[in-house]
C-alpha cells in the first residue's frame, strides 16, 4: 500500500471519528445535564450513542471504509448492531428509572410528546432487525429476501430515529445534532442506493455486454 493511499485511509478514518463523536463530546458539556439524575445522563448518551453508531454501520455493511476486508467489515457490522442493541436497552432503561409513568405512555404509544412515537418506533425496529438477523437460519428465508427485510428495517430505524432526534430538545447541541443526522441519512441511503440499484444494474450491464461480444 503507497503512503498517500495509507494517509488517505487514516484521514477518512479520523473523519467519520470525528463526526461520530463530536456531538457525544459537545452534549457533555450541555448545561442541561446540571440537575438530571445519573440515569437520566446515562440514558440519553446512549441514545446519542446510538445515534453516532448510525453512521458507521452502512459504511461497515457495504465495505466502502479502508482497511479491513468485506468480511472483516461485515463482522464488525454484526457487532456494531449488537453495541446499538445495548444502548437502546440502556437509553430505555436510563429514562424509565428516571420516569417510569412517561416511559410506559411512551411505550403504550399514549404519550402525548409527538417525538416519543418515533423513538418506540425506531425501538421495535432495531429490535425487529436483531432477531431477523439471530433468527436467520431458522427462518428459511432465501439471503435475498432476508436481506432486502433487513435493508428495509434499518430504513425504518434510520428515519425515525432522526425525526425523534431531531423532535428532542436536550443536552445535544442544534448543530451538532442536525448535522450528524444528515450524515446518518446520507450514508444510509446513499449505501442503499448503491447496493440495491446501481450495482444490480452495473451487473446486468456487464451481463449484457458480454453476451453481445
Amino acid at each position: 500500500m503507497s503512503s498517500a493511499r495509507r494517509l488517505s485511509g487514516v484521514l477518512i478514518w479520523l473523519g467519520v471519528g470525528l463526526v461520530m463523536a463530536a456531538p457525544v463530546l459537545i452534549a457533555g458539556f450541555s448545561p442541561y445535564l446540571a440537575y438530571r439524575s445519573p440515569a437520566y445522563i446515562i440514558g440519553g448518551f446512549a441514545g446519542i450513542l446510538c445515534l453516532a453508531l448510525l453512521v458507521i454501520q452502512p459504511l461497515l455493511a457495504a465495505g466502502y471504509l479502508p482497511g479491513p476486508g468485506i468480511v472483516t467489515a461485515r463482522k464488525w457490522h454484526r457487532r456494531t448492531g449488537a453495541a446499538i442493541v445495548a444502548c437502546v436497552l440502556l437509553h430505555v432503561g436510563g429514562l424509565y428509572l428516571t420516569s417510569p409513568p412517561d416511559t410506559l405512555d411512551a411505550l403504550l404509544l399514549v404519550s402525548p410528546t409527538p417525538f416519543s412515537v418515533y423513538g418506540v418506533l425506531a425501538m421495535w425496529g432495531i429490535l425487529a432487525t436483531a432477531l431477523l438477523v439471530a433468527l436467520r437460519r431458522r427462518l428459511g428465508l432465501r439471503y435475498p429476501v432476508w436481506r432486502l427485510i433487513h435493508n428495509l428495517l434499518a430504513l425504518m430505524v434510520v428515519v425515525a430515529t432522526v425525526i425523534h432526534a431531531l423532535q428532542i430538545e436536550g443536552a445535544m447541541g442544534a448543530l451538532s445534532k442536525w448535522a450528524l443526522c444528515l450524515v446518518v441519512l446520507v450514508v444510509t441511503s446513499g449505501a442503499l442506493l448503491e447496493q440495491r440499484l446501481i450495482q444490480p444494474l452495473r451487473r446486468r450491464r456487464v451481463q449484457a455486454t458480454g453476451r453481445i461480444e
